[in-house]
């Protein structure tokens, strides 16, 4: 049986602003057996995507990516906001409905044409996903698809991410 994930993700209402209902997954991070479903509920999901690499998008794809990039026996690359990183680095600057963000990579992440899968914890409007892949394409690399704990379906984000496979396992 598969255990449901939601039972241990905290709505949070008015969180970072109002009107925001944030869905909190510190309870399934802090309980062993929840985040060993969704780590293994997340390799089930991407199974049928080919990849070499995983990148985890700052905080919380960390998370998520480290742990199925162990699973798998595949390589881990952070992908992170501004000079966080210590080597030289290829960014990419995104819109966000608020201003703009921005994320790094080490610019040697890659081999050309190597395949990496982009994990986040949550896919909401698709905008730091989308700008995540254009960084992977721009670094040489190909994106292979793309991978959340959550997804938001009525956002409708994943047009945004086409024609790329995206996985998810928990929807609202």
């Amino acid at each position: 049986m598969t255990l449901d994930l939601k039972t241990f993700i905290r709505d949070v209402p008015d969180f970072p602003k109002p009107g925001i209902l944030f869905r909190d997954i510190t309870p399934m991070l802090s309980d062993a057996t929840a985040f060993a479903a969704a780590i293994d509920q997340l390799d089930a999901a991407t199974k049928g995507i080919e990849y070499t690499r995983i990148i985890g998008i700052e905080s919380r794809g960390f998370i998520f990516g480290a742990a199925l990039a162990h699973k798998r026996g595949c390589g881990f690359v952070p992908m992170r906001k501004p000079k966080k990183l210590p080597r030289a680095v290829v960014r990419e600057t995104y819109a966000l409905e608020y201003g703009e963000d921005t994320l790094e990579m080490h610019d040697d992440a890659f081999a050309k044409g190597e395949r990496a899968l982009i994990v986040d914890d949550v896919l909401a409007t698709g905008g730091t996903a989308e700008a995540a892949g254009r960084l992977v394409s721009r670094s040489h690399g190909v994106v292979a698809g793309f991978a959340f704990l959550i997804e938001l379906d009525f956002l409708n984000a994943r047009p945004r991410l086409a024609p790329h496979p995206v996985a998810s396992v928990v929807h609202y």
